[in-house]
């Protein structure tokens, strides 16, 4: 795909990286790609960062006609610049298109804008082990006319954002509350396109969690109101009586690529993973009985994120004494000394821009 490059004429300098946050500084410039029926993709540009118009009566503001990916650029010990299993992102982004009736785009396409944008843009991705520069693509519906109908034209984006360590302060393990009212999302729904919508959704929540005191709620299937799905925005796994036990993927789960990788990992370890339905009930059981030896989130942000403690209504379960677990510590270790290049890679994960 052929993209035009205007370059800014007043670049931006990269904050102190122990002050970066997270998606409160973006680069240089930002990509556009069109798309229409008649055209299919077109007018591939990189620009100078900036806000964009959209006609008031845009799919996308009525009818949440959009999707979007989140992966990172890794700066290794020798300079050079790295992605972390991007033809998932990529593939992962065409089935949330094909669910929300958005257009795909070849994948080879998609990748090169990846490619050819991490270039431009290699100053921003920071140096520090944990830092990163984040990136976002995303795609949306913008039809200039009112009515529930499929898509005719859209925008693809891509966006970037130089991101500080998740973990600057150490890993803690987290507290989470088990949600009993609201649901992520169903079987037959979005659940695993990875849409606006569905965080969107997830808020309410997510506040009532934290203003009791807890990081983030453990979700249950919106359908039979009994099965562990996700925690937060990131899946769950648990270790119980040395087993590695996940949700199993029923099109309510969202498919995370680190999900994707601990399994990959565990497995080359050694350790029994089991993709299968896992009740309240169990998890209650085997926290009671003390079988359930570690619990952990995974995903983009955080890699892993260690749970200590469980609520259910005013009862809480202290897991692995509070502190993170061996597996937990193990998976952090391997898959980030892998993304930030200070690992050797034995999967073929690591794709080099530089």
């Amino acid at each position: 795909m052929e993209i035009k490059i205007t370059k800014t004429k007043t670049p931006g300098v990269m904050p102190a990286e122990d002050k970066l946050g997270f998606g409160k500084v973006f680069t240089d410039h930002m990509l556009l790609v069109d798309w229409n029926e008649k055209t299919g993709w077109h007018d591939a540009r990189i620009q100078p960062f900036g806000r964009i118009s959209l006609h008031p009566a845009s799919t996308v503001l009525h009818y949440g006609a959009e999707i979007f990916e989140g992966l990172k650029a890794y700066r290794r010990a020798d300079g050079g610049v790295q992605l972390f299993r991007p033809m998932e992102n990529v593939k992962r982004m065409n089935r949330s298109a094909e669910r929300m009736s958005l257009p795909e785009m070849p994948e080879e396409d998609m990748l090169q804008l990846l490619t050819e944008f991490v270039k431009l843009e290699e100053k921003w991705v920071p140096k520090s082990f944990g830092t990163s520069l984040y990136l976002r693509p995303f795609l949306f519906g913008n039809d200039e006319a009112l009515g529930v109908h499929a898509v005719k034209n859209a925008t693809f984006m891509l966006i970037a954002s130089p991101s500080g360590s998740y973990y600057a302060e150490g890993i803690n393990p987290v507290s989470i509350m088990i949600e009993n009212e609201d649901v992520r999302t169903v079987r037959g729904g979005t659940g695993y396109a990875k849409c606006g919508g569905n965080y969107a959704a997830s808020t309410r929540a997510g506040e009532r969690a934290a203003k009791k005191g807890y990081s983030q709620v453990l979700w249950l299937d919106g359908v039979e109101r009994k099965y562990i799905e996700e925690v937060g925005a990131m899946n769950v796994m648990f270790k119980i009586d040395g087993e590695i036990v996940t949700p199993m993927l029923t099109g309510s789960i969202l498919p995370g690529i680190t999900r994707k990788s601990c399994i990959e990992v565990l497995t080359s370890l050694g350790y029994k993973v089991n993709e299968r339905l896992l009740s309240l009930d169990e998890l209650v059981s085997a926290m009671e009985s003390g079988k359930l030896e570690e619990a952990w989130g995974c995903g983009t942000a955080a890699v892993v994120s260690p749970i200590g403690k469980l609520a259910i209504g005013d009862k809480e379960y202290v897991i692995g004494g509070g502190k993170i677990g061996e597996v937990t510590q193990s998976l952090y270790d391997i898959l980030t000394g892998i993304q930030w290049g200070k690992r050797e890679d034995t999967f073929g994960w690591v794709y080099k821009i530089s």
